[in-house]
């Protein structure tokens, strides 16, 4: 007696090599976007504009401009605290924008267990 395998179900080996195809395209497609992402350049203003941070997309620092009218000798805390939160915002646009267009490539793939 032959067991009546219903459209669709059974082919156990074609439907693993698609996703692992699906997969291995998917990989290669994130290295190539990481690769763009690292490259990037982002400049963050912060305190009105008068601190600038460039960072790229590998989180590191590339420059800070400081306009003179916020350099006071007797109150470097504030722009301490300026450029705290310019370095920190910069570091959250990096990731805010990586997570965005990662998900873009890996939306809608049901393999969380092989990642």
């Amino acid at each position: 007696m032959r067991a009546n395998i219903p459209k669709g179900m059974g082919g156990g080996a074609q439907n693993m090599q698609a996703m692992l195809r699906q997969a291995q395209k998917m990989q290669e497609d994130m290295a190539v976007l990481q690769e763009d992402l690292d490259s990037r350049e982002y400049e963050i203003k912060a305190g009105g504009g008068v601190v600038s941070v460039k960072i790229n997309g590998k989180k590191e620092i590339l420059g800070i401009d400081i306009q003179p009218e916020i350099v006071d000798p007797d109150d470097i805390e504030t722009l301490s605290d300026i450029l705290v939160a310019a370095v920190n915002e910069a570091i959250k646009r990096v990731e805010t924008v990586n997570s965005q267009e990662m998900g873009k490539i890996t939306q809608g793939m049901g393999m969380p267990s092989m990642f």
